[in-house]
C-alpha cells in the first residue's frame, strides 16, 4: 500500500527538486506559471473575510525572494485571493497585513506535477541526481544540494538529520525512488564536517 500523493510542497523543496531558485520560481508564479500559496489566520478583507490557503503574488513581497539570499525571511502580505479563482482581496484588519514567512510558502502538489509535466522536467530530474546509466549516483549534483542548503538554511540539527535530508533528495529525483545507502553518503560528505568541525549548528 502507498501513501497518497504529496499536496503540499515548499518553496525551497520545489527549488531543489527543479534544480532553481526560489527566485525563478517566484518569477514563473507571477507571470502566471504557477500559483502559490500560503495559509494565513481569517482577516478583514473589507466587508469580506478570508482565511485559510490563500493564493498570493510574489511580488507583493519580493524581498524574500531575493536571488542572492540576502532578503528578509517574512514580509507582510496585503493582497490575497481565494484559491481557486476570484477578485483579489485587500487586507484591511489587521492594517500590516499578515506576516508571512519565506518557509510557509506553498506550492500545491497537483501544480508541481503539472509544471513538471508541461515542461518535461521529470526525464531530466530522474537522469539528474538518481541512478545514471552506470549504476552510481549523481554526486556532484548532491554538494551544489548541500551548498544551497547550508547558505539558504543553514546546518541542519544533526549528522543523522543530514544524511536522511540527502537521502530523501536522492529519492524525490530517481525515477524510482532509490537513494544512496547511508555509509555511502557519509562517506563521501565526511570531509565536508571535517571541515565545518560540525557537531551540532551554534545557536
Amino acid at each position: 500500500m502507498s501513501l497518497p500523493e504529496r499536496v503540499f510542497y515548499t518553496i525551497h523543496e520545489a527549488a531543489a527538486r527543479w534544480g532553481c531558485t526560489v527566485s525563478d520560481i517566484a518569477g514563473w508564479a507571477d507571470t502566471g506559471r504557477l500559483q502559490v500559496v500560503t495559509g494565513i489566520p481569517p482577516v478583514e478583507c473589507g466587508a469580506t473575510r478570508a482565511g485559510g490557503l490563500v493564493q498570493f503574488q510574489p511580488i507583493d513581497i519580493l524581498p524574500i525572494f531575493r536571488r542572492c539570499g540576502t532578503g528578509p525571511q517574512s514580509a507582510h502580505l496585503q493582497r490575497v485571493r481565494p484559491l481557486g479563482g476570484g477578485e483579489w482581496l485587500y487586507i484591511t484588519e489587521p492594517t500590516e497585513g499578515v506576516l508571512v514567512s519565506i518557509g510557509d510558502v506553498l506550492l500545491l502538489g497537483k501544480d508541481v506535477q503539472c509544471f513538471e509535466d508541461t515542461h518535461d522536467l521529470f526525464g531530466r530530474i530522474a537522469e539528474g541526481a538518481g541512478l545514471g546509466e552506470e549504476g552510481e549516483y549523481n554526486w556532484s549534483a548532491m554538494y551544489v544540494e548541500i551548498t544551497r542548503r547550508v547558505f539558504e538554511d543553514g546546518l541542519p540539527p544533526s549528522q543523522n538529520a543530514w544524511v536522511r535530508e540527502l537521502q530523501d533528495w536522492f529519492s524525490a529525483r530517481s525515477k524510482d525512488g532509490s537513494f544512496p545507502d547511508e555509509s555511502s553518503i557519509r562517506r563521501r560528505i565526511k570531509p565536508i564536517l571535517d571541515a565545518l568541525k560540525f557537531k551540532r549548528p551554534k545557536r
